[in-house]
C-alpha cells in the first residue's frame, strides 16, 4: 500500500468466525451514508476472499485488504 486509507468508521470483528466479520461489516455498510469507508478488523483468513466478493456484488468498492500480522484490515467505501 503507498498511502494509508483513512477509514470513517471501524468494526472491530477481531476474534468472530465466519460469517461473523461479514456479517458485521454489512450491518454497519447499510447504517452508513454513500462515500463512507469502513474498516473491518478481521482475524478471520476466510474474510479476505469473502469481502471483497461481497463488496464487488453489492456494488461498493474493495479499496484495500492489509496484512496487519495476526488480523487484517480490509478498507470498504459504500458506495
Amino acid at each position: 500500500m503507498t498511502e494509508e486509507i483513512e477509514a470513517d468508521v471501524t468494526v472491530d470483528a477481531r476474534g468472530s468466525a465466519c460469517p461473523g466479520p461479514l456479517m458485521d461489516l454489512i450491518g454497519k455498510v447499510k447504517s452508513v451514508d454513500s462515500g463512507t469507508v469502513v474498516e473491518l478488523l478481521t482475524g478471520d483468513e476466510g474474510s479476505k476472499n469473502d469481502v471483497p466478493e461481497w463488496v464487488d456484488e453489492a456494488g461498493h468498492e474493495h479499496l484495500d485488504t492489509v496484512d496487519e500480522g495476526d488480523y487484517y484490515s480490509i478498507y470498504v467505501q459504500k458506495s
